[in-house]
């Protein structure tokens, strides 16, 4: 088979494709199945971990180093080049490339994310940091091969609508974890809440045992050249050195105020005075429904104003919803404060989330779509592990007014790279 990029056939003429409908809704399932199940993980680890750390009164400069346990989030290009090349099976099972992988991750995440419930926190501390990490390592290896699937099972006219889809379900699965989980926790062991929350993987791997494996367009990689050097070549022969690292630069810096606003968000609201009930109620119910509308607005809008502007408009909405987070530590735990203020952070957080990821896709040669996704997603992660693990730090110094005014100021910069990265008349 060639090694050039697949050229998907459009689906323009329905009647040359009766079936077209019935397929299309099928691939679309998959897409929001398993876009639930790469969420759950990530939401595990940033709000049903940190609430539970809090509620065993492990103090607030640890529960910012459990961010560190997201670095496999940023490192996971290292080994998706192996995921694209070896090929996991069993003696008596092929599942396939894709699958295979899918279906390993997806278990060793069900077992870790009930693995937290057994220890304790106030006694076993390491041991919770290390099934943490562990989880983060089967997530971001989930989320390579997921990512992966998608590509080859999306014709090229379904991409946007697939992607689209993927990222409302990855939103869904925070209902878990920062809702149902924090109100199970109201009155229930947290053994059996972190048994019920691992329970939920349970149709992602129903759903990859029943899947077929997407046609392969190429054969995989056969040498360390193909699999690991080659992507990264074409990405810096591609526009030069100095574009390459002004672009990584952009994807590290865009998000990163929004992203640290929100990195200790459920120990905020704890601290302010809301109960975990308000919590679980109002401010992820209100989260939820709010990120969805911000993700279909921002996907329908940039149809009219195109990837550059949406950058533009979007970031300065993101930059608005971070100082209603310091208004909200002003005027304390109002429950109509904490629905209208964390309810316009979700949206523009929807609005930016669908921009952002557009623009990644943007940059991603589509012969190495695995391996470049991976290293463009573990950049934008680096606000999330790297600079948010020193959150806990700068709120024990200055305060939550302070700190959010602090995360305004990182804002900043990405906007200040917009000229060159994304210029307000340009037709990209």
């Amino acid at each position: 088979m060639p090694d050039t990029p697949h050229e998907a056939p459009a689906l323009t003429a329905h009647e040359d494709h009766p079936g077209w409908r019935a397929f299309l809704n099928t691939r679309i399932l998959i897409c929001v199945v398993l876009g639930f199940t790469s969420g759950l993980p990530l939401f595990t680890l940033v709000n049903l971990i940190q609430a539970w750390l809090t509620t065993e009164h492990i103090n607030v400069k640890q529960i910012g180093l459990f961010a560190l346990i997201g670095l496999p989030y940023t490192w996971k290009f290292v080994w998706a080049p192996l995921m694209d090349r070896y090929v996991p099976h069993l003696p008596f099972w092929r599942p396939g490339r894709r699958r295979g992988w899918m279906l390993f991750m997806q278990v060793l995440v069900a077992l870790a994310i009930g693995a937290f419930g057994f220890f304790s926190p106030a006694q076993n501390l390491w041991t919770v940091a290390g099934i943490a990490l562990l989880l983060a390592i089967f997530s971001a290896s989930q989320d390579i091969a997921i990512d992966a699937y998608r590509r080859e099972l999306l014709a090229d006219t379904e991409q946007g609508l697939g992607n689209a889809v993927h990222v409302n379900a990855y939103k869904v699965a925070g209902l878990v974890p920062g809702s149902l989980a924090l109100i199970l926790a109201g009155f229930l062991p947290w053994k059996t809440v972190f048994i019920v929350t691992a329970l939920f993987m349970l149709p992602g791997i129903i759903m990859t045992l029943c899947i077929k494996e997407p046609e392969i367009h190429g054969a995989p990689p056969k040498n360390l050249r193909d699999a690991i050097i080659e992507p990264f070549h074409e990405f810096v022969t591609r526009d030069g050195w100095r574009n390459a690292l002004l672009v990584l630069s952009f994807i590290f810096l865009y998000k990163l105020g929004d992203t640290m606003a929100t990195a200790l968000a459920t120990k905020f609201f704890l601290d302010v005075g809301f109960t975990m009930k308000q919590i679980g109620v109002i401010a992820k119910t209100v989260a939820f429904w709010t990120s969805i509308a911000g993700g279909i607005v921002g996907g329908v809008f940039l149809v009219k104003i195109g990837i550059a502007r949406g950058l533009w408009i979007f970031g300065v909405l993101q930059i608005v919803a971070t100082i209603g987070f310091a208004w909200l530590a002003k005027i304390g735990p109002s429950p109509l404060a904490l629905g209208v203020l964390y309810g316009f952070e979700t949206f523009a957080t929807g609005l930016t989330l669908a921009t952002f990821t557009a623009y990644i896709a943007s940059t991603t040669d589509p012969r190495y779509t695995a391996t470049q996704f991976a290293l463009f997603t573990s950049l934008a992660a680096v606000p999330r592990t790297v600079a948010a693990s020193a959150s806990g730090f700068i709120v024990a110094q200055t305060g939550w007014f302070e700190y959010f005014l602090v995360c305004v100021a990182l804002s900043i910069p990405g906007m200040l790279l917009l000229p060159l990265i994304a210029p307000w008349r340009s037709k990209r």
